[in-house]
């Protein structure tokens, strides 16, 4: 009987093949993200700046910058690291706080730091780092026997996020960067074997503490844009010329693009009426385009990334790696679900980017290498034995 051969490697890189179904799909997006971020931009673009390439060319550069990334990280074994998860916790702590002192404002925000003429944000770093050190954290609770400890289980991640909060919630007021955290966090939580009684109780704290936030800001103060936003998303046709604006032409770009889409290249939204269609607002402009079924195409195309990411963490040989990979199947999905009901005002604006699509150096480059972790732990997946 042949042996088979050994898809282990030795040291920091690993064998084996990485998941060709992950693989194309990430190219698909990213190609297709890439062309909307060239159609969408080019008149905000030639009005800033007089270069209609301006944005795309600067998303192009990370999406190589990323595509090098992915590719790199898909050799080194995941496993790595587990070993200076702690390291990078307390590394992207110095760094959110690093913002509120040394940080630059943008669009009324203070979220970015510039180093050597290079502009990114933490937060974004911060998403895929603590998927590492909390899939770490759970790993070694759920090695201990304690996962189903309220203190150990629930309490403890908690405790380790608080830091976070305070850094990106109330320094940054980046509510749509502190949700992913906290929900992708809270899932790796639910994978890693909690009781659902205390998982119910931690919603429902949650809920309450937002709901005092809210009622408490929404005669005014910091947070009173958040009532607004939620009274706009009601009905945003209240105040069509003011908040209501943004969602109301996103509205006006996907009506008219119909079945078909009214051709690449050819959207009328993008021309100064959508604010800054390359960002948040980007898949709008692709149902005017490429009309319901181009959207339906990238909404399957995210179906599948996440099935089979799913698929790679059911299947992952250790609870790191199984961890590891949901944190990142849900920072990527839920970042698409949002932006995509944010867009089609199914909920209220929230400011989430859409993964391999919006413009920002940081996002897509984050969103290439967590694919290429993912990837590493598909080569060793009990997956391709089935």
């Amino acid at each position: 009987m042949a042996k088979k051969k050994s898809k282990k490697g030795t040291g920091l890189f690993t064998k084996g093949s990485n998941d060709y179904v992950i693989w194309i799909v990430v190219i698909m997006l990213l190609a297709l993200g890439l062309i909307m971020v060239l159609s969408a931009s080019s008149a905000t673009s030639l009005a800033e700046s007089g270069d209609s390439y301006r944005y795309f060319k600067k998303q192009l550069i990370s999406a190589i910058i990323g595509l090098v990334g992915m590719i790199a990280l898909s050799r080194i074994d995941y496993k790595i690291y587990k070993r200076f998860a702690g390291l990078i916790y307390g590394v992207i702590v110095i760094l959110l706080f690093a913002v509120k002192v040394f940080g630059m404002e943008s669009g009324g925000a203070k979220r970015w730091i510039n180093i050597a003429g290079f502009n990114f944000q933490p937060s974004e770093l911060a998403k895929l780092a603590l998927i590492i050190f909390f899939a770490s954290l759970l790993t070694k609770i759920k090695e201990e026997g304690k996962i189903k400890s309220l203190f150990k289980g629930v309490m403890l991640p908690l405790l380790a996020l608080v830091p976070i909060i305070i850094a990106i919630y109330v320094f940054q007021n980046h509510f749509s960067a502190t949700f992913i955290i906290c929900a992708v966090t809270l899932i790796q939580m639910l994978v890693a074997g909690i009781r659902v009684s205390h998982l119910i109780l931690l919603g429902t704290i949650a809920l309450g503490f937002f709901g005092i936030y809210i009622s408490k800001k929404s005669t005014g103060g910091n947070g009173s844009f958040r009532m607004t936003r939620i009274q706009t998303w009601l009905n945003p046709w209240n105040d069509i010329t003011g908040d209501g604006w943004q969602i109301v032409q996103s509205l006006y770009a996907i009506g008219s693009g119909g079945l078909f889409g009214s051709g690449l290249g050819q959207s009328k939204q993008k021309y100064l009426y959508l604010p800054e269609p390359q960002n948040d607002f980007i898949f709008a402009v692709l149902a005017e385009e490429l009309g319901y079924v181009g959207c339906l195409a990238v909404i399957i195309l995210f179906i599948v990334f996440v099935w089979r990411g799913i698929l790679i963490a059911m299947n992952a040989r250790d609870t790191f790696g199984s961890l590891l990979a949901i944190g990142i199947v849900s920072m990527i999905g839920l970042q698409a679900i949002i932006n995509i009901a944010v867009v089609t005002n199914t909920m209220p604006v929230t400011g989430m980017e859409l993964p391999f699509f919006s413009y920002g150096g940081t996002a897509i480059i984050v969103n290439l290498l967590s694919v290429g972790i993912l990837l590493n732990i598909s080569r060793s997946s009990k997956l391709k034995e089935k």
